[in-house]
């Protein structure tokens, strides 16, 4: 008798260990299908969790490197604009140059030409100014400030940083976001430093009375415009190729985030189709353990009491 009870102590304890491997299997494919998950805990899979978490961190940073691109792209933009509109109102300018040099003219008309020259000044003063849409200083470099500043005489000085700083926007990728004002308006003409406030506003003030010879300071002051717009053309010409390197590394970062899913998707989402046929194995295997369990159980009893 103490053999048989041995016996069916340990099919007892066999057939319990069975079924409660079976309904946690069962229980584990039920959470794998409903979330889409196939690791709920790392412990599961450790070399398939560790692949997660590093995808998970380099997606993570793929997420901080697209805000930066797509803000260097608009800041780059908001820069771009501004130096398209210094363009036309310095192209403006050389007409009135031209106007004042070669077509005669009283004091009233020269007068004309210096009040709008001086429009034109106060114009070119405000886009150097310009700001992102976040109100931060388009051509100040890393001061947070504005970039020229005026003082009582009217003379513009710089007051930004010599350099901007480069953002991150790939691996190994760093983009500088924007342009100094010191690059963008101020030039050498003739061995000697100035600017475009300078050249427009010498002008005006000559036009308005500055300057015996009007005429002569006009035709002079038309080196000046053309050296402004050189200077800003080759400003643009650099947010350009800026901007065009950080749309193609837009397009690189889209194929990147593609690849993480994927691979996310591959290491650690659930296969449906194959969890609920293991599903529908382990209930199947669950039952016939069940069911030998039962008859086992009944014939145990019945020796025990016979």
């Amino acid at each position: 008798m103490s053999f048989v009870n041995t016996s069916t102590g340990s099919f007892f304890n066999r057939s319990l260990a069975q079924m409660a491997e079976l309904r946690g299997r069962i229980e584990r494919n039920r959470t794998q299908i409903a979330t889409g998950l196939r690791i709920e805990r790392g412990s599961e899979d450790p070399a398939a969790a560790a692949q997660l978490r590093s995808v998970a961190r380099r997606t993570a940073l793929a997420g901080v490197e697209g805000d930066n691109a797509a803000r260097l792209g608009q800041d780059l933009g908001a820069a771009s604009e501004e130096l398209t509109a210094v363009t036309d109102l310095l192209q403006r300018a050389r007409e009135l140059a031209v106007q004042a040099a070669n077509t005669p003219s009283g004091a009233d008309g020269r007068q004309a030409i210096g009040f709008e020259l001086q429009q034109l000044s106060e114009e070119l003063f405000a886009r150097a100014n310009g700001t992102t849409l976040t109100g931060e200083p388009l051509f100040a470099g890393l001061s947070s400030g504005t970039a020229f500043t005026r003082d009582a005489l009217g003379n513009v000085t710089y007051t930004g940083t010599p350099a901007s700083g480069a953002v991150p926007i790939a691996p190994g990728t760093a983009i500088e976001r924007g342009l100094p004002g010191s690059e963008v308006f101020e030039f050498t003409l003739g061995g000697t430093p100035t600017s475009a406030f300078a050249v427009l506003g010498g002008l005006a003030a000559a036009l308005n009375g500055g300057s015996p010879d009007p005429a002569a300071a006009a035709s002079a002051a038309i080196d000046g415009i053309d050296a402004a717009l050189d200077t800003a053309s080759r400003a643009q010409t650099i947010l350009g190729t800026r901007m065009a390197w950080v749309e193609q590394v837009q397009e690189q970062q889209q194929s990147r985030s593609v690849a993480l899913a994927e691979r996310r998707s591959r290491v650690g989402d659930t296969d449906v189709a194959e969890a609920i046929a293991r599903l529908q194995q382990s209930l199947t295997a669950l039952e016939a353990t069940q069911a030998a369990f039962a008859r086992v159980s009944s014939l145990s009893l019945f020796d025990a009491l016979r």
